[in-house]
């Protein structure tokens, strides 16, 4: 699954490096048979615009969907367990997660965030790869849901994982976790974003409000190391 990589590319923050290499993703996507051509053909408007865009208008446009508020935040724990300590262990766990699997993950990006997750899920066996993906499934199908309604460009991207991972988008999924509401003005945004001590401590009490329980289930097993099984012998 080494297309996740490339689509971990197009979900990250644009940059003149990213412009450069847009029409190589596009063929190698394209080419890709793993991949249903169909779904692939909807990453068009997403892939051009990035490539044509000026550079700060495609870097505003990222900023104001995805860090303007917690609805399409592209950090899979801030949906199950908003800023709650519960949130710090999970993420020393996918850490090391990460770790056992020979990755050292690199700048400043917190465990969850999805680019690097796909990063990770890409060096994993094919159906590895996409039971790894389909972990946080019911977060990937509300992003998706979400970005459709907005009408974003990157709504076919996320619908593309969910495909990858073979989870079906439904309306009862997509409503299993429902949007927090994100600030109108500078003022509810500070307030918001306004964080408590994180402790990476397993003994830290869970907040009750963070995260709903069926959700909470599905992405802690993100948290656990990732197990082969032994091929059959005859």
């Amino acid at each position: 699954m080494q297309s996740l990589h490339l689509l971990s590319l197009l979900l990250q923050y644009p940059t003149h490096d990213l412009q450069a290499v847009t029409g190589e993703i596009r063929e190698r996507l394209t080419a890709d048979p793993a991949l249903p051509g169909a779904t692939v053909e909807a990453l068009g408007p997403l892939v051009s615009r990035l490539a044509t865009s000026d550079i700060y208008e495609a870097q505003e446009a990222y900023v104001e969907l995805f860090d303007r508020g917690r609805a399409h935040s592209l950090h899979l724990f801030e949906h199950v367990h908003g800023e709650s300590r519960d949130r710090g262990q999970a993420m020393v766990d996918l850490r090391q997660r990460y770790l056992d699997a020979g990755l050292e993950p690199e700048g400043n990006e917190l465990p969850d965030y999805l680019p690097l997750f796909l990063d990770y899920c890409s060096t994993l066996p094919e159906a590895a790869a996409r039971d790894a993906l389909a972990e946080p499934g019911v977060v990937l199908i509300a992003l998706t849901a979400r970005l459709t309604e907005k009408g974003s460009d990157y709504a076919p991207l996320l619908a593309l994982l969910c495909e990858i991972a073979g989870v079906e988008m439904d309306e009862e999924a997509a409503k299993a976790m429902p949007p927090p509401e994100d600030p109108q003005d500078l003022e509810a945004l500070d307030a918001q974003w306004e964080e408590e001590e994180v402790r990476f401590t397993a003994e830290a009490a869970p907040d009750p409000g963070a995260a709903c329980p069926k959700v909470g289930a599905i992405l802690d097993r993100m948290r656990e190391p990732l197990t082969t099984k032994a091929p059959a012998r005859n």
